[in-house]
């Protein structure tokens, strides 16, 4: 084993989960390594406003996750990211990793923090028009259209909170989703209705995405009365919710039918020294703070878990 390469914790993901891990576990001076996919931050750093995180009136996404970052590497945690894991292997006491780099890097445990992705229609054009004027993303893209009038589909959280963001840009927000009701907290409702630059258009979907060189108008199904209706836009935001990012974990650990990783309540996978954590874990809820809350606990047991796991290598050894 190339001592090196070793670490008692690997961490998978450096999403909010991700990090918090990280800052317990080299908080706790075990080594600690975090890969990720991405950028650091996860799809925190897509937030425009956290104005709900307790003890912080307000604070972006992206400044929250970047003190992250620097609380962990300052506590001594290993951070790689822009990477991409090749090689798995979960079981047995010896977990190990290989990224497209070539390197492998072992450890004691495993904590998987993967996050997710945004969900997508599905739908003729989406792809076409994709950072062409549909976008998944308020902050990376909304003064891109300033002055101009664009639309935003769904109806939980996000969907609401930023077609609010995205009035400080355009200069007409009309929200698109499926169904008479939203699926959202009272006062994001309220807040989105009350706003005069926000329209509604409820019961309906789009169907399909036109234009040349950018996006120009798209199609709208009625789905009381089953009619398509074409209108023109500038611009289309998607908020539809997330796709869990564990493909890589078919066949490794125990999923749901909805691809979520299934834990014990301290974030335990079906595998001894694997946990998970953050918005890949079959959960009902999904903030940033429960994110947080899981990567504490995933950390906590895991430490011990690892402390375990050298105690009793040391009493094999004198034996």
């Amino acid at each position: 084993m190339n001592t090196n390469n070793h670490y008692d914790v690997i961490v998978i993901g450096a999403g909010p989960a991700g990090l918090t891990a990280g800052i317990y576990l080299s908080r706790a001076r075990l080594k600690t390594l975090i890969v990720n996919e991405g950028t650091v931050g996860g799809q925190m750093i897509l937030t425009h406003e956290i104005a709900n995180y307790p003890g912080v009136e307000s604070i972006s996404g992206y400044q929250l996750s970047s003190i992250m970052k620097k609380q962990a590497t300052t506590f001594g945690c290993d951070i790689k990211a822009n990477t991409s894991i090749t090689k798995l292997k979960l079981q047995g006491d010896t977990k190990s990793i290989t990224l497209d780099d070539g390197m492998s890097y072992t450890s004691n445990a495993i904590i998987l923090s993967p996050g997710g992705r945004s969900r997508t229609l599905h739908v003729f054009g989406e792809s076409k028009f994709k950072g062409r004027g549909i976008s998944y993303c308020a902050t990376c893209d909304g003064d891109f259209f300033t002055d101009k009038e664009i639309m935003v589909v769904g109806g939980g959280n996000s969907a609401l909170e930023e077609a609010v963001s995205l009035t400080k840009y355009a200069s007409k927000v009309t929200i698109i989703h499926q169904f008479d009701h939203f699926q959202a907290f009272d006062h994001a409702i309220e807040e989105a209705r009350q706003h005069p630059k926000i329209n509604f258009i409820m019961n309906s979907s789009i169907t399909a995405f036109y234009g040349k060189e950018k996006l120009e108008s798209v199609d709208i199904r009625d789905l009381k009365n089953d009619t398509i209706t074409n209108f023109k836009t500038d611009g289309v935001f998607i908020f539809i919710g997330y796709v869990p990012n564990t493909e890589f974990l078919k066949g490794k650990i125990v999923l749901n039918e909805w691809n979520e990783i299934v834990v014990n309540p301290d974030m335990n996978t079906d595998l001894r020294g694997v946990y998970a954590a953050g918005d890949s874990v079959a959960k009902r809820y999904r903030q940033i703070t429960t994110a947080i809350a899981d990567g504490t606990i995933a950390a906590l047991a895991a430490s011990d878990y690892v402390h375990q796991l050298k105690t009793r290598n040391k009493q094999l050894i004198a034996n």
